[in-house]
């Protein structure tokens, strides 16, 4: 078999194109411009869609419309709510920490920017590609943590403390099972690259990492799924922001531009963690082959970073149906949930898919 890298060598036609009529180092300064206003284009162009999906997706679990009235449909309603969000009063409570106050709401979105460097959404669409990929998202997501925990801090608030210190065990006692999970991915595929790990997925639907560690591939995935949803904070695990007991959580004090970066951390967050589930164990930007020689070749044709998306989506639609089905668990229910299923299971996962490497038979 032809190895990945020749299978598929990283180019991208802009940047070649780049590289061709300009000197290596003004090319190189000219391709990183280009990476990071694209990637701050899909970071904001990710929060306007998925807050319309959310509030649509709900809308319909409801059997009611949703918003309608701005534009087509209500599609212009994410625009409205941004340009209120801008032009609405900063108000900052009496005996908070100013510089933390207003540095906690940026953490969150500053944590899905950088991982999203490193998620390759096609063969050639890839900002970066560290050869400790999977190290990297672990390192990095940590913002996320500090970004609540100092909001909650910084507030002055009782609620938001609350919500702080909530959320900080919760998403500290779930990054364990991520962690695992994402061990066992790179224990299988041989490598921590994020790259390498969808490309040791490449043929039928049936190499992709979910089916090919039979049934324990499956329950990685659902373990993963659920875990996830924990370090997102996202029903049925948003005890951090449970309206009902503590006004808004860690939230509580903040209005305007500042809530408003925090709601686009939790929907860009989510966007990154459907895209590393896609990356881990749906074959990343590899189309879902059945092995047919008449179907095959036309799902080959669809470019890779369509279905990456649609990967993506799939799981974000997921989410939103986790959202509206479940009720919200008490915390002892979810720290139990954790510490007395979740892990320990986790870690009998990962010894049996040790045993399946140490046998030869995840190849």
């Amino acid at each position: 078999m032809m190895p990945a890298a020749e299978l598929y060598p990283v180019n991208n036609p802009i940047g070649d194109f780049i590289r061709s009529i300009f000197p290596a180092h003004v090319a190189l300064l000219l391709n990183g411009l280009l990476a990071l206003l694209s990637l701050m284009a899909l970071v904001g162009s990710l929060g306007a869609v998925l807050i319309y999906l959310e509030r649509k997706v709900s809308a319909h679990f409801q059997l009611r419309l949703g918003p309608m009235r701005v534009g087509p449909h209500g599609l212009l309603q994410p625009l409205a709510d941004g340009i209120k969000a801008i032009f609405k009063e900063i108000l900052k409570p009496e005996g908070a920490d100013t510089f933390i106050f207003f540095l906690a709401p940026l953490l969150p979105v500053s944590a899905a920017f950088l991982i999203l460097a490193i998620i390759p959404f096609d063969h050639h669409l890839q900002v970066a590609d560290p050869a400790g990929g999977v190290l990297y998202v672990l390192g990095v997501s940590g913002l996320s943590i500090f970004g609540i925990l100092l909001a909650g801090w910084a507030s002055n608030n009782k609620y938001s403390l609350l919500g702080a210190m909530r959320s900080g065990a919760q998403m500290v006692s779930f990054e364990i099972s991520l962690a695992l999970l994402m061990l066992l991915i790179v224990m299988v595929s041989g490598s921590a690259s994020l790259r390498d790990i969808v490309l040791s997925q490449q043929g039928t639907i049936f190499d992709w990492w979910i089916f090919k560690l039979p049934f324990l591939g499956i329950l990685a995935f659902i373990m993963y799924l659920i875990a996830s949803t924990a370090e997102l904070n996202r029903t049925p695990f948003d005890i951090a922001e449970a309206e009902s007991e503590l006004t808004g959580g860690f939230a509580t004090e903040y209005s305007g531009i500042g809530f408003a970066m925090f709601f686009l951390g939790e929907f860009v967050n989510m966007f990154v963690s459907a895209s590393l589930i896609t990356t881990f164990f749906l074959g990343g930007f590899h189309a879902p082959l059945f092995g047919l020689p008449v179907i095959d070749p036309l799902l080959n044709m669809i470019p890779g970073f369509i279905w990456f998306f649609a990967k993506a989506f799939f799981i974000i639609f997921i989410y939103m149906w986790f959202r509206w089905t479940f009720p919200r668990v008490r915390v002892d229910q979810l720290m139990y949930l954790e510490w007395r299923i979740m892990l320990p299971a986790n870690l009998l996962l990962l010894m049996l898919a040790g045993l399946f490497v140490a046998q030869g038979w995840a190849g």
